[in-house]
């Protein structure tokens, strides 16, 4: 019994493989059968079955793959897009900044123009009297002394105390002279000034700097009448700078004893000094300001006699107190 029993069991352990292997087999064959009936059938204008099958098939893989591509592509695309845009960006600014320099450049150029257009009508309208135009090429360091350097000198016929103006009114003198260059006291330093008159008043007084943007005008009478807004022009009294060149006006005036305080306001641009006239003489000029204000005194007040000026040999309109 016990034999028989171990018979059967052997028996059975090897017919199970024998039974997958037919369970294998069927299905292959059936499988088999499956695709040749897939090729022969034709699903109308999309072909054969299998061909419908095999595509149905391969397109999720299709979509997550494009899918995953493209996802890729438009990162790195970004990626050197971004780099390009910064490369662009780059080559804004640098071309930004080369276009603001050329326009301050331009702007510059247009400014010394102006300049040089005002200084050569004003040298046309004194063609009689002899005068430098000069370049300012340095100028004081420190706070304690306010000068200047010129690119003319000795070799140009520059000496010392000749006196320094632009087309507005007086600058200083000079107090320097080398062969190429010459030093100019400006009439804002402590140690500057020039003798001056009130064109309405015509009251003479020196004026002189205080280290300071303004003038001051010295040794006024607390009893004389100085009105706020009056021209102040050169008096010719120091020899050095001739008449009527405009100095300044007055901006405030206080009470005193026995002076009275009074501040001028430079009628030269202290500030912007670039180009300036040295005068080889002190023939007097017409400057066209002091002209217009002289003449709205003498309408005011009614013609006043013409006084003859030696230095010039030419009638100059005074007036008087």
């Amino acid at each position: 019994m016990l034999r028989t029993d171990k018979y059967l069991e052997r028996v059975t352990m090897s017919a199970i493989p024998s039974r997958h292997k037919s369970l294998a087999l069927l299905g292959a064959m059936l499988l088999i059968q499956v695709l040749l009936l897939a090729v022969q059938i034709k699903r109308d204008s999309r072909g054969r079955l299998i061909r419908v099958w095999a595509v149905s098939g391969a397109s999720p893989f299709e979509r997550g793959a494009s899918w995953g591509f493209g996802r890729v592509r438009g990162v790195w695309n970004h990626y050197f897009a971004l780099q390009n845009t910064s490369r662009e960006n780059e080559a804004l600014r640098i071309e930004n900044d080369a276009l603001k320099l050329t326009i301050s450049q331009l702007q510059s150029r247009a400014s010394e123009a102006d300049r040089l257009a005002a200084l050569l009508n004003f040298r046309q309208a004194h063609k009689d009297v002899p005068m430098l135009g000069a370049r300012v090429i340095a100028g004081s360091a420190g706070t304690a002394s306010r000068t200047i350097e010129i690119d003319r000198g000795e070799r140009d016929g520059i000496r010392r105390n000749m006196p320094v103006i632009t087309p507005d009114g007086a600058v200083g003198k000079v107090i320097e002279a080398f062969r190429d260059a010459a030093q100019v006291l400006l009439l804002t330093d402590k140690d500057g000034g020039a003798g001056a008159m009130l064109v309405q008043s015509r009251i003479q007084s020196p004026v002189g700097g205080t280290g300071e943007p303004t003038l001051v005008m010295k040794y006024v009478a607390g009893d004389d009448n100085v009105a706020v807004g009056e021209q102040v022009v050169t008096s010719g009294m120091d020899k050095i700078f001739p008449r009527d060149v405009p100095v300044g006006t007055v901006i405030e005036v206080k009470a005193g004893t026995p002076f009275k305080q009074i501040r001028v306001r430079p009628a030269a641009k202290f500030d912007r000094l670039e180009e300036v006239i040295v005068l080889l003489t002190q023939q007097p000029l017409e400057f066209k300001k002091v002209a217009e204000a002289q003449g709205a005194q003498t309408g005011a007040q009614g013609p006043q006699p013409a006084t003859q000026n030696s230095a010039a040999g030419k009638p100059a309109v005074t007036e008087k107190p």
